[in-house]
């Protein structure tokens, strides 16, 4: 194996039945991406039957900082990569179901004055929701993708300590798991490179899904799969990293915006209530926002509290300030990748958390909240979490991941 191709035995993928002449066989999401290249690159020098997925998504150039259609760009260097490797590639159109559920969550979170995050939405409700459900219909052991994150699948060897009170999947020790069957059982693990590692945006995989989901490249780092496409000589080997929205390309956030919302002007004021300017609209703002605001001197400025009530825009000149910290927050729309144990009685459980990509893993305290209903039955799926110290500037709509050590348990949507 060439530098930064190698294994982790612990990291191998389920013994599921062969097929067409004994070799398993794989749906590769390719994006016109290194990472995605080199992951079919490696699932094909393993062994497996190998075929491709492009997914048009999005088409639309209206609101794009660049006059030029990004999906024909990718497309392009898929068939390229594809063509390189002699692997057939399919294009999948989900378009429209992108529109009604990734965009339509943007526009709509936007205008409630939250933070969305397109990329987890893209993550649950295309990638490993409709590519998942087409790759096990056209009858492909296994979808891959270029995520950096890893599925370790653990030996059944120690017994569960868990009993959930809501949430999906059955109970087990979070680092060794034992289902009901007896079984091995599998669960998400974060990259060996740190910096790169992408459970973040996976969070709401499912947990009957993790035996049939491969990541080719969770065990290397960002550099080595670099290194490798171009000693491959893969032809999209010099393309730069994506950092636009998912599947849309680099958007100007404004422009995008308006295409549903309108502007709103308003005022902005500081935390003593002197008005400081006029803002164009609050689905502009993020908490904890610095750039943008352009109110003159006295700053930097900080955005600390959207008030939806009467369109003001509330910021501080204080990066400490008590508006922009918070210790307690709830969740909601959680899913459980590995449900880990509530014990009511003793209050909650010790989990570490991080609520933005790439951010640091806090400790946190994580507890069931019981809402009654209409009917005075109580609602699951609200959880409060509790940080070992205040956190700065942490926006409604963003996703809070929450892992025990190094794997991935689960995940929700900021209150």
């Amino acid at each position: 194996m060439s530098a930064g191709e190698s294994r982790n035995s612990r990291n191998t993928p389920p013994s599921l039945p062969l097929t067409r002449g004994g070799k398993k066989r794989v749906l590769v999401a390719l994006s016109g991406g290194i990472d995605s290249a080199v992951s079919a690159y490696k699932l094909i020098k393993e062994g497996y039957e190998v075929e491709a997925a492009f997914m048009k998504n999005w088409s639309s150039t209206r609101g794009l900082k660049y006059d030029e259609c990004p999906w024909l760009t990718d497309r392009q260097d898929a068939l390229r990569v594809a063509a390189f490797l002699k692997i057939p590639l399919h294009t999948i159109d989900f378009e429209k179901e992108y529109s009604a559920t990734v965009m339509n969550y943007f526009f709509k979170e936007y205008k409630a004055g939250r933070t969305p995050n397109p990329d987890v939405m893209c993550n649950k409700e295309i990638k490993f929701k409709l590519l998942y459900d087409w790759a096990m219909k056209e009858k492909f052991d296994y979808l891959a993708t270029g995520h950096y994150a890893r599925i370790i699948r653990h030996p059944a060897e120690t017994k569960s300590r868990i009993d959930t009170q809501s949430g999906s999947g059955t109970g087990t020790r979070v680092a060794q798991r034992k289902s009901k069957t007896g079984e091995s059982e599998f669960v998400l693990q974060r990259s060996v490179d740190e910096f790169k590692d992408q459970t973040y945006f996976i969070y709401n995989i499912k947990t009957n899904q993790l035996p049939h989901i491969l990541f080719p490249i969770g065990g290397m780092k960002k550099i080595s799969v670099r290194t490798l496409a171009k000693k491959l000589k893969l032809p999209n080997a010099d393309k730069k990293e994506s950092m636009g929205l998912c599947f849309v390309g680099k958007i100007r956030l404004k422009d995008f915006l308006e295409q549903k919302l309108k502007a709103k002007r308003g005022s902005i004021i500081d935390t003593k209530g002197n008005v400081l300017g006029k803002h164009e609209g609050l689905h502009y703002y993020t908490l904890g926002q610095r750039q943008g605001i352009n109110i003159g001197s006295g700053g930097p400025w900080y955005v600390a509290k959207k008030r939806l009530v009467d369109n003001t825009l509330v910021v501080t000149n204080n990066p400490k300030d008590k508006l922009l910290q918070i210790k307690e927050l709830e969740i909601h729309s959680v899913n459980w990748v590995t449900p880990p144990n509530l014990p009511l009685s003793k209050g909650g459980i010790k989990l570490q958390a991080r609520y933005r990509h790439q951010g640091s893993l806090e400790n946190v305290t994580l507890s069931p909240v019981s809402i009654s209903s209409s009917r005075g039955r109580p609602v699951s799926g609200l959880y409060k979490i509790v940080f070992s110290k205040p956190q700065s500037a942490v926006a409604s709509g963003q996703s809070l991941v929450l892992y025990d050590k190094d794997i991935c348990v689960g995940g929700g949507v900021i209150v």
